[in-house]
C-alpha cells in the first residue's frame, strides 16, 4: 500500500513538473521574440497562438454557455423561448456595442493589456450572474459579460494582422477562428450535460472558473505587440475611421455578410433544442449539448478554409460555403433524427469556414484604423446575432422548426447573393 501510495505521489510529482516547465517553456518562446514578424516554426508562434486560441475559446464558452439551459431557463423564471433568448441575445447585442468603443481604445491603449482585462472582466461578471436571483439581474450580468468581452473580440484580428507573418495570416486566422468554434462546443456541451446532474446555477460558475483559468494563462502567453502604433483617442479619429472602411468598395459587403451568416447560424442553434425537447423526439438535455459536437467540423473547416484562400483567393471559394450552409439547412427539415444531425454539421461547418475567409479578408482590406475595421466586422456580427437570434423565436411560434428554417434560409439567400454577386468580384 505504502510503495501503491509513493508510486502515485511520484507520478503527480512528475506531472506537475511536466506541466511547470511546459508552461515556462512557453513564457521563454514569448520572450524572445525579435523585431520582425512572428512566423510559423519559429519561437513566439507556439505560445501566441495558444493564447489567442484560449481567448477565442473563452470568449464563445462564456457567451453560448446558456444555449442549451434555454428550455431550463424558461421554466425556472416562467418565461417563453423568445424572452429566454434574451440571455444569449443581450450578451451578443453589448458586445456588439461594445466593440465599437474597445477597437478604438485599443489603437491607443495597445492590444494586449486591452485583451487581459476583457478576459479577467467576463470571467468574474458570469461567476456573479450564476448567483443572481432574479432574471432581471441575470440579465444585467450577461449583459456585462458581452460588454467585457468586446474588448478581446475587436483586438484579436487586429493583433494578428499586426504580429504574424503575413504569409501566415490565412492560416492563423483559420486557427483563432477554431478556438471560437471548440469554444462554443465546449460551452453547450459542458452546460448541456452538467444541467442533467446539478442544478442551471453551479453549471454556469464551473463555466466562470474555465474562463478565469484561461484568462490567466492567456495574459501570461501572449507575447507584447512590436508593431503596434497609437492612434490618439479623439471622437475626430474615430468617426474618420469608420468613414474610411465605408468608402472601401468591400468592406461594407462583409459587414453585411456577417450580420446574415452569424444571424442564421445563432438562430439555428437557439431553437433547434426546443425542437429535439419536444415530441416525437424527447430527447434529454444532455443530449441536446451533445449536439455541440458538431462544433467539431467547424474547428476544422475554418483552418482548412483559410489556408485554401492563401492558396487560391477568398473571392473564388467563400460563396460555395454559404451554398453548403443552405444545403445543411434543407437537411435538417427531414424527421429522421440521424439526417438532422447531419443537416447541422453540414451547416456548421459551412458557417465556420465562411467566418474565417470574411474576418481575415477584413483584416487584409484594412490599411489603417485596423483596429476599427475588426470592430465594425464583428460589430455586424454579433448584432446579426442579437437580432436574428431573437426574432427566431418569433418564428418559431408562427411555423414550429419548419419557419426558424425559412427565417434562416432568407438570411443565407441575401448572403449567397452579395458573395456571388459582389465580394466574388473584388480584387
Amino acid at each position: 500500500m505504502s510503495r501503491h501510495t509513493n508510486s502515485t505521489s511520484s507520478s503527480s510529482s512528475l506531472q506537475s513538473s511536466s506541466a511547470h516547465a511546459a508552461n515556462q517553456q512557453l513564457e521563454q518562446e514569448a520572450a524572445v521574440i525579435e523585431s520582425g514578424f512572428i512566423e510559423r516554426g519559429k519561437p513566439g508562434y507556439r505560445p501566441t497562438m495558444l493564447a489567442l486560441f484560449l481567448g477565442a475559446f473563452s470568449t464563445f464558452v462564456l457567451l453560448y454557455c446558456v444555449q442549451p439551459l434555454m428550455p431550463i431557463l424558461s421554466e425556472a423564471f416562467d418565461i417563453d423561448a423568445a424572452t429566454s433568448s434574451l440571455s444569449l441575445s443581450v450578451a451578443t447585442g453589448m458586445l456588439a456595442v461594445g466593440l465599437l468603443i474597445t477597437g478604438p481604445i485599443s489603437d491607443a491603449l495597445g492590444r494586449k493589456s486591452v485583451m487581459s482585462v476583457a478576459l479577467l472582466a467576463a470571467a468574474i461578471f458570469s461567476l456573479l450572474a450564476a448567483a443572481m436571483p432574479s432574471w432581471s439581474g441575470v440579465l444585467v450580468l450577461r449583459a456585462l459579460v458581452g460588454l467585457s468581452l468586446s474588448g478581446l473580440c475587436a483586438v484579436a484580428m487586429t493583433y494578428l494582422n499586426e504580429e504574424i507573418d503575413p504569409r501566415y495570416v490565412g492560416l492563423s486566422m483559420g486557427l483563432y477562428i477554431s478556438g471560437n468554434s471548440i469554444g462554443g462546443m465546449s460551452g453547450r456541451l459542458i452546460s448541456g450535460v452538467m444541467v442533467d446532474w446539478v442544478p442551471w446555477r453551479w453549471t454556469l460558475a464551473v463555466i466562470g472558473i474555465v474562463a478565469l483559468v484561461a484568462a490567466v494563462l492567456f495574459i501570461r502567453w501572449l507575447p507584447p505587440s512590436k508593431h503596434f502604433t497609437p492612434r490618439p483617442l479623439n471622437w475626430r479619429n474615430v468617426l474618420s475611421g469608420f468613414a474610411v472602411h465605408f468608402r472601401d468598395r468591400g468592406m461594407p459587403f462583409l459587414f453585411l455578410e456577417a450580420f446574415l451568416l452569424m444571424g442564421g447560424f445563432v438562430t439555428l442553434y437557439n431553437y433547434i433544442a426546443y425542437r429535439l425537447l419536444a415530441e416525437p423526439y424527447s430527447v434529454s438535455q444532455a443530449l441536446v449539448g451533445v449536439l455541440s459536437i458538431a462544433y467539431l467540423s467547424g474547428t476544422w473547416s475554418s483552418a482548412w478554409a483559410g489556408s485554401l484562400a492563401d492558396r487560391h483567393g477568398r473571392q473564388r471559394i467563400f460563396w460555395l460555403f454559404i451554398v453548403m450552409m443552405l444545403v445543411g439547412l434543407a437537411v435538417t427539415l427531414f424527421s429522421p433524427i440521424s439526417l438532422i444531425l447531419i443537416g447541422i454539421l453540414i451547416f456548421t461547418f459551412g458557417f465556420f469556414a465562411a467566418h474565417s475567409l470574411a474576418s481575415g479578408w477584413v483584416g487584409q482590406r484594412a490599411t489603417q484604423a485596423k483596429g476599427q475595421a475588426s470592430s465594425l466586422y464583428l460589430f455586424s456580427y454579433y448584432l446579426g446575432s442579437s437580432v436574428a437570434g431573437t426574432l427566431g423565436g418569433a418564428f418559431w411560434y408562427w411555423g414550429g422548426w419548419h419557419g426558424v428554417a425559412a427565417f434562416i434560409a432568407v438570411l443565407l439567400l441575401a448572403a449567397l447573393a452579395v458573395g456571388a454577386l459582389h465580394l466574388r468580384r473584388l480584387a
